[in-house]
Formats: structure tokens, sequence, C-alpha cells
């Protein structure tokens, strides 16, 4: 299979390479510079040199339908965090929004049946994690995006799997406000002090769960316009932090920081009732996994 994967040069995209290049799909990566680093340390370096590359920014259509061409799929990472949006709207309106419609209709010109989508938890606001009413920008342009999954199905038949991650934490999550579980991870494995960026409780995801969630979108058949939540396991920053002691005793990380701007009880609903082979890593298993990687480079 030959997948798009826009956005891949970043974390997440790397570990869904490290999957899909498994499974030998071939992988054209479109994003605003060249950086095989990442990929190469999650992946290995042959799955990074393997990679084919083009260079464009997602908010170019008519570039985003010429890197689509030939694929079979696309798998649509590239966007912006919420501290970007909330900075500048309209730039993270255009990244966002409008770079995530270029990519359904780059599908549509080529006649790509499939296209799987980032959207976040973030589309619930802090006071209720069943109905999606999101405080930032962030969250109003993901919500936005899934309306029109939905307005893409009705009018053109094309399917779409969006995913709502809460925290996704792991091996090469280094930036925004929910990487901080990993960047405890990081400061434990190397006798660093750290405080917490955000307080409260939030569903911890591990990485390669949700990279395998991506996987297994690109095998099963469902047509429709999907979205699903994917929250991990619930946890505190004092739960990891008791987690990182039992690996490091004297680690030096602190809980603070701001609330979470998500309802920290959100169900997972029917994810795992469309795609089944999904994996669950618990808590524990995913910070040794992470606290290894940073201390040992291994995953």
């Amino acid at each position: 299979m030959q997948v798009l994967l826009t956005g891949g040069a970043g974390f997440l995209g790397a570990w869904i390479c490290r999957r899909l290049s498994q499974r030998g799909d071939r992988i054209r990566i479109f994003d605003r510079a060249e950086n095989r680093n990442i990929i190469a340390a999650i992946a290995g370096a042959p799955a990074a040199a393997a990679c084919e590359w083009v260079i464009g920014d997602i908010t170019d259509a008519e570039a985003v339908a010429t890197a689509a061409s030939g694929c079979d799929a696309i798998i649509h990472l590239a966007g912006v965090l919420t501290w970007a949006c909330q900075e500048n709207p309209a730039r993270g309106a255009a990244i966002n929004l409008i770079g995530t419609l270029n990519v359904f209709e780059a599908a549509l010109r080529h006649g790509i049946g499939k296209v799987i989508y980032t959207s976040s938890a973030g589309v619930y606001g802090p006071q209720s994690g069943a109905l999606p009413v999101p405080v930032s920008h962030y969250g109003a342009f993901k919500l936005a995006c899934e309306g029109s999954a939905r307005a893409y199905f009705a009018d053109h038949g094309l399917s779409s799997i969006g995913f709502r991650p809460y925290v996704v934490y792991g091996p090469g999550r280094e930036s925004g406000l929910s990487a901080g579980p990993t960047l405890a991870c990081r400061a434990a494995a190397h006798g660093e002090t750290y405080d917490f960026p955000y307080e409260g409780a939030a569903g911890l995801v591990y990485v390669d769960d949700v990279a395998a969630a991506y996987e297994s979108a690109l095998r099963h058949d469902a047509p429709g316009a999907h979205v699903f939540n994917m929250i991990g396991e619930q946890a505190t920053p004092e739960n990891v932090i008791a987690l990182l002691r039992e690996l490091a005793p004297d680690c030096d990380i602190r809980p603070g920081g701001a609330p979470m701007p998500s309802a920290p009880e959100i169900a997972e609903g029917p994810l795992r009732e469309v795609l089944p082979d999904v994996p669950f890593t618990p808590l524990r298993e995913g910070i040794a996994r992470t606290f290894s990687f940073y201390r040992d480079g291994t995953l």
C-alpha cells in the first residue's frame, strides 16, 4: 500500500512509520522540511531512509494534491498545537482546518477512498466529557474538521476515520502541554529536575497504541465518517511521579502547572467495536518503556 503521511516528520508520524514499514507499506511523507531524525530514532535508519519525502505546506491545496497522487490512503497528522492556535487563530485555522479540507479535496481528486486524520480530545471542554464544547481555538478547529469529514461522506461518499487521542506519551514526545509525562520520564532517566506543566487527571495513552489504531484503520473497511476517542488510562501527574519513583527512587519530578483544558473523564466509546485489534498498554508498562528509552535508548 502507498500511504501519504502528512506531518510525518513528527513524533506520532515516526511511530506510524515504524508500524507501516514493518508491514512493507510504501510511505510518502509530506512536511515543511525534510528531517528524518525522529523517524530514524523510532523506526530505525533503514525505515527512515526508505521514506519518500515531499516538501510542502499543508495550506497549499495544490501541493497537497500533488503529494497525494498515486496513493491508496492518506493519514493526516499535520497541524499546530493549542498554544500556536491561541497566539494566532487565523494561522491555526489555516493549518488545522483548511489544511484538513485540502487533504479531503486531494483524496477526492485522486479517487482515494479513505482519509485517516487526527482530531483531539480537545474538542471536549473542561466541563463535559460527553458533549463536545471546546473552549480553545485548537479544539474548535478540530471539531470543525470532524463536521467537515461527515459532510464529505454525505456529499461524496468519502469515508474517514478520525482519532481523538487525549494525552499521548512515549519515546519522542517532547513538545506541547501534554508532553509532561514523557518529559518527566526523560528527566527521571537523566537525573534532572522537572515540573509538570499541567495538573489534574487526564487520559494517558501510549504512543504505539495510537500508531496501531492508525494502522488498523488502514486495514479495516469501515464506510462512513467515524470519530473515536482514545483515552488510555486516566492518571494524574502524581500517579506518573509515583511510577517513576519506583524506577528512579531519587528522581526530582514535581507536580504543578495549569489545569488541562479538557474534561478529566472522557469515555473511550466504540473504538474497539470497529477496530478490535487496537492494543492497550497499561500506564505502568508505558511509563517503564518510556523511561528505558531515555535511559538506555531501547524501545
